[in-house]
């Protein structure tokens, strides 16, 4: 299940807390905090539970060996208990990681889980060597088979000889895509709108705060993501269940949808599930014009909804932080000491950025996933890694700051 659980857990508290239905002060009480932790790892354990339980109860998701059954001598419904154990521990061990490396280590457990994965994927994609690894040839080495004569591509000029340079054996494109992905996310994490601060009874200390244009950063881009899995999730057990599932809901083959509302609301996640011109994709290609034209909207006003939701719930709205530079005992220079003064100062360039930085992560994704990657990453996937290792790079730099300057450590709590 992977992630899965503790992301679809913080969606739903997201959205309850977004909605102020928890009835929790978590910005001010510090008992309120306790109980929303609480409550999140109660709700991360239910999630866990009623994501496994279909894997393993319905339909053909996975599937029980007879003869495993047989040999052991617990039947069919035993082995299926004993998997559904092994898929709950290992979805508690995730839970516990993530809370050991957010509570003592730098970043989240998430993000570091999303680092590794995507990290040893782009590596494999680069330097996999078929005779060594077993896996598919990497960049480096298609192309000294191609230099060495080992891979043909065909006549250049033609149609095929450029497909088999751009999504063939050259990857270009996908290492096009990569590196527009790296620079993009790094140019836009340092794109700034920097308010000066400075100190009320400390004379010459002097700072900025920084409202960055993805200031809500990329992780509810995972929340997006996650509610389409959600969905694509409930229709693979529709389909399963049902005996005969209506087709303007969903068509399936080979577990995939083909047709009907859930081909329409399924991701595009990789160019083989729209060129039509270089692959063979499921649809018309009306119906994949479509497809694009839902999931790109779905990915921009998702990635702004929740950006907002985002920045709400975890402190970093207008009011929040006004709060947290005037406990700092920092304040703007030319206006009044107060943190409605500061609020009011804030609300011209957080909302705006929020949406727009939101927006521009959902688009960047959608993109990543339609031309491809090194190694076949997600777009989403890659585009989080390289924000979560800029977000890493910056908090360790924090740390060293906060440690050679003590007001900072006021400034930003103890």
């Amino acid at each position: 299940m992977g992630i899965g659980p503790i992301v679809t857990a913080s969606i739903i508290l997201q959205l309850l807390g977004g909605a102020d239905l928890l009835g929790l002060d978590t910005e001010n009480d510090p008992r309120d905090q306790v109980l929303y932790q609480g409550l999140q790892k109660l709700l991360v354990v239910v999630m866990v539970c009623l994501t496994g339980l279909p894997m393993v109860f319905a339909g053909n998701f996975l599937r029980v060996d007879t003869q495993v059954a047989q040999s052991l001598g617990i039947g069919v419904t035993g082995v299926q208990w004993l998997m559904f154990a092994q898929i709950f521990v290992g979805g508690i061990l995730i839970l516990f990681m993530d809370e050991v490396i957010s509570k003592w280590g730098v970043g989240s457990g998430i993000g570091l889980f999303i680092i590794a994965g995507v990290s040893q994927r782009l590596i494999g994609g680069l330097f996999s060597v078929p005779n060594i690894t077993g896996n598919t040839p990497g960049f480096f080495y298609s192309w000294y088979a191609i230099i060495t004569g080992q891979t043909g591509l065909g006549s250049v000029l033609g149609s095929q000889g450029i497909q088999a340079l751009l999504i063939g054996p050259g990857q270009i494109l996908f290492l096009f895509t990569t590196v527009f992905i790296f620079v993009v996310v790094v140019y836009a994490e340092s794109v700034r709108v920097e308010i000066p601060l400075s100190h009320a009874r400390v004379k010459g200390a002097r700072g900025r705060f920084p409202v960055k244009l993805i200031y809500a950063s990329v992780l509810p881009m995972i929340l997006v993501r996650a509610l389409q899995t959600n969905v694509q999730f409930l229709g693979r057990i529709l389909n399963a269940q049902l005996a005969s599932m209506p087709a303007w809901l969903g068509v399936y083959t080979n577990g995939q949808p083909v047709g009907g509302l859930f081909y329409y609301l399924a991701p595009i996640y990789n160019y083989r599930d729209w060129m039509w011109f270089a692959a063979n994709p499921a649809g018309e290609p009306i119906d994949i014009l479509i497809r694009i034209a839902i999931d790109l909207t779905f990915m921009i006003i998702g990635g702004a909804i929740f950006a907002i939701f985002w920045v709400e719930t975890t402190g970093m709205g207008p009011e929040s932080t006004a709060q947290q530079i005037q406990n700092s005992g920092m304040q703007i220079p030319g206006f009044r000491k107060s943190p409605g003064v500061i609020e009011k100062v804030l609300e011209r360039y957080i909302p705006q950025v929020t949406v727009i930085g939101g927006a521009l992560v959902g688009a960047l994704a959608v993109m990543a996933n339609m031309l491809g990657t090194i190694g076949q990453v997600s777009g989403t996937g890659l585009l989080l890694t390289v924000s979560i290792t800029y977000k890493l790079y910056e908090e360790i730099a924090e740390e060293q700051m906060m440690e050679m300057h003590p007001m900072m450590r006021q400034m930003f709590g103890d």
